[in-house]
């Protein structure tokens, strides 16, 4: 077994650098996008040496500052973290490749603020997923909301008011998640997960436990806007600084799913999730179900590109919510690799938002006229990302999907199903209405040759780099799942 610290390393290099980026970025912005390049950098190594070392050796835990637990804080390094580690460190590689120009044009003298969040916010979020600790969870989801908070409100118009509305939101969830974890001490006199799982199982207290439960999964289910708490975010993401919007939608709310199964993973089992409470569990994936139609029918009713794409995400929440529910192998690996696919799908669609944003001003559909010969890569770009949303093989969105429902047909959970066709049938809709815009309809001057004008190379490159990945992650679905997913979900599930 090994006890490598590279995860740490992983961590460390984001934060310690936005000391640097708020010191020197301050002096000259052409400090700031070698800095935070580099930290990525090397956070993308390490996260992806980690990963090797979880394969070639298996899971292991490291104890912070050698304090043992349950008084120390546990980092628990297995197949699933090591995943969300590589995961986040190549979505946020990307996007902040693309972020400098949307940065520099909306924050001008402002770019060392919004890079020294930016990076501590990717930190938090590596927290998120290494912690082993319950109240420690408390203080990441909090360090990534707060610095959350602000990068949105940095943005114009209506943003601080966005912000404003998902600070309330976010605090409730806090207050929840805080809650159940204060009855889980109050029962096993601990904070650290594995103590509480091994505690849990000699308690006959059912009620408190069940109201602990309750807390702690409605405070992450805020956290990810799972339908109908999500009300705060499609203002937020959409009003929120373009450079903001590309690490945030492909990330925060994904990064919450993993939470959810991490807690039912680690601390209360799934025999106790799902096979005590079997009415809760059918009764929230009825409610994924009408998640996923109410979002979609939400996304259809939108003429903006990038506010549609926030209720598609708020759609894709309860895709993997109701994957979880579904209380079998095949719905649970569904949901996992879904996190994967749609991080990397959002990535892809709101790179190309921003592309399209940064060239013409506007995502309204009626401007998208001409898009596909004014910018032909870009649009190429989209439409690789928009037939993995849809789910259209071989893009990695068909694989979850096909998953996600056979998860459905073993659960017999057919509301969930006929919700995940419907939701595909959509977002076909959706996209195809705006290809046939770009690529059909003329623009004023009729049949005048459009001059080409892409994006910067910065973000043409990365958003190129994004559909790239959706087509390589669905030829890669099988070894995935094969060598990691399958792994991370317990023996007997």
């Amino acid at each position: 077994m090994t006890t490598s610290n590279l995860h740490l390393y992983a961590l460390a290099a984001p934060l310690l650098t936005a000391f640097f980026v708020n010191l020197l970025g301050r002096l000259s912005r052409n400090w700031i996008a070698p800095l935070v390049t580099l930290a990525l950098a090397f956070s993308t190594a390490f996260s992806g040496v980690t990963l090797l070392n979880v394969l070639r050796h298996g899971a292991y835990r490291y104890t912070v500052g050698n304090w043992r637990p349950p008084f120390g804080i546990e980092l628990v390094i297995d197949h699933l973290s090591a995943l969300m580690m590589v995961l986040i460190s190549l979505v946020a590689l990307i996007a902040t490749l693309a972020a400098f120009k949307c940065v520099e044009r909306e924050l001008p003298g402002r770019e060392h603020l919004f890079f020294t969040l930016y990076l501590i916010l990717i930190a938090g979020l590596f927290g998120l997923v290494l912690t082993g600790d319950a109240f420690n969870l408390y203080v990441l989801l909090e360090i990534t909301s707060i610095t959350t908070y602000g990068l949105i409100a940095m943005g114009k118009g209506r943003a601080p008011l966005a912000s404003f509305n998902y600070i309330i939101m976010g605090s409730i969830g806090a207050c929840f998640y805080l809650l159940g974890v204060g009855y889980l001490y109050i029962l096993t006199g601990t904070l650290n997960m594995a103590d509480i799982a091994s505690r849990i199982a000699g308690l006959d207290a059912p009620a408190a436990l069940a109201t602990a439960f309750g807390f702690i999964m409605v405070g992450l289910w805020v956290k990810m806007a799972f339908f109908p708490l999500h009300n705060w975010l499609p203002n937020a993401y959409s009003l929120a600084p373009t450079g903001a919007g590309l690490l945030i939608a492909p990330l925060m709310t994904k990064v919450t799913v993993y939470l959810m199964i991490r807690v039912i993973f680690a601390v209360f089992t799934p025999s106790y999730t799902f096979f005590q409470h079997a009415g809760v569990q059918a009764a929230i994936v009825w409610v994924a179900a009408a998640a996923i139609i109410c979002a979609s029918s939400l996304a259809l009713a939108q003429r903006d590109l990038r506010r549609m794409l926030t209720y598609i995400i708020v759609a894709e929440v309860g895709y993997m919510v109701g994957g979880v529910w579904l209380a079998n192998a095949q719905g649970m690996t569904g949901a996992i690799l879904h996190i994967v696919n749609d991080a990397l799908m959002t990535l892809c669609l709101f790179l190309a938002a921003a592309a399209i944003h940064y060239r013409t001003g506007s995502l309204r559909f009626e401007d998208l006229t001409g898009l596909y010969r004014k910018m032909p890569v870009t649009m190429a770009a989209f439409t690789v990302g928009a037939f993995a949303m849809i789910g259209i093989p071989p893009t990695c969105g068909f694989f979850s999907k096909w998953y996600l429902l056979l998860g459905g047909i073993e659960a017999g959970q057919w509301g969930y199903v006929v919700a995940l066709i419907f939701s595909s049938l959509v977002n076909a809709v959706i996209f195809f209405r705006i290809i046939e815009i770009a690529f059909f309809r003329k623009e004023a001057h009729g049949h005048e040759v459009l001059p080409r004008q892409e994006a910067p190379a910065l973000l043409l490159n990365s958003l190129v780099l994004s559909a790239i990945a959706l087509i390589a992650v669905g030829f890669g679905s099988g070894p995935l799942v094969t060598n990691i997913i399958r792994l991370a979900i317990p023996a007997g599930f």
